[in-house]
């Protein structure tokens, strides 16, 4: 665990180094240090990570990403995949956090619900590289929504992703891609993945939300076969 403290405290070093768009307010109110990351939760040893778009108001106040309405369905599927039941409650639900790693583009929280700007997500780019790339042991990536798929761009041949999700299987085919990360002295790391693109479950997705647990629940079973 020292590792990945240390990759955290750097995170939290470029935080301070220049302003960004923070949701002070609710930081405030969950007596959370703003520029302190919520990185990652879960297991780094697992085979699957869900990756979505960044922190909400319940992921700062339980220190967790993915526990508000979206992530709860996500936790929900996984529960109902490893343990072949419903959870009971949402301390049953922690029982998922065996088996997934979760993070997000950006381990801080935007102000509203506007997504970050490309550049805030290129400025923590390295930092969930290294993540994803030196420290999880996984191979499976389920991206949740647009922004969370977008990402994985710079690490495919140009126009790749693109195409692919131009698909009408893109929510049940799968993209494989290269991960690439620098470690702390400069050394380059691969992981080769397979990203598992979702559309992101917000009942503001009037699309796909009804969709979401049936989409969900193939991925998880393809997976945890």
């Amino acid at each position: 665990m020292l590792e990945i403290q240390t990759l955290i405290d750097e995170i939290q070093e470029e935080a301070k180094r220049a302003e960004f768009p923070l949701d002070e307010p609710i930081y405030q109110k969950a007596g959370a240090e703003p520029t302190q990351p919520i990185l990652y939760g879960g297991n780094l040893q697992s085979q699957l990570c869900v990756f979505g778009r960044d922190l909400g108001k319940d992921e700062v106040a339980m220190g967790q990403p993915l526990y508000g309405a979206a992530g709860s369905l996500v936790r929900k599927g996984l529960y109902r995949t490893l343990f072949n039941t419903e959870a009971g409650d949402k301390t049953e639900l922690e029982k998922v956090l065996d088996q997934v790693l979760l993070t997000n583009t950006v381990p801080y929280k935007p102000p509203g619900n506007k997504a970050y700007s490309t550049a805030v997500k290129q400025r923590f780019r390295p930092y969930i590289e290294r993540l994803l790339v030196c420290h999880w042991q996984g191979d499976r990536i389920i991206t949740l929504g647009n922004d969370a798929f977008d990402w994985f761009t710079p690490y495919a041949p140009k126009g790749t992703l693109k195409e692919f999700f131009q698909r009408g299987d893109r929510y049940s085919s799968s993209q494989p891609l290269t991960l690439s990360a620098k470690d702390s002295q400069g050394n380059l790391h691969q992981r080769p993945i397979t990203l598992l693109p979702l559309p992101h479950p917000s009942p503001l997705n009037q699309r796909y939300y009804a969709q979401f647990p049936q989409l969900l629940q193939q991925r998880l079973s393809d997976i945890f076969q």
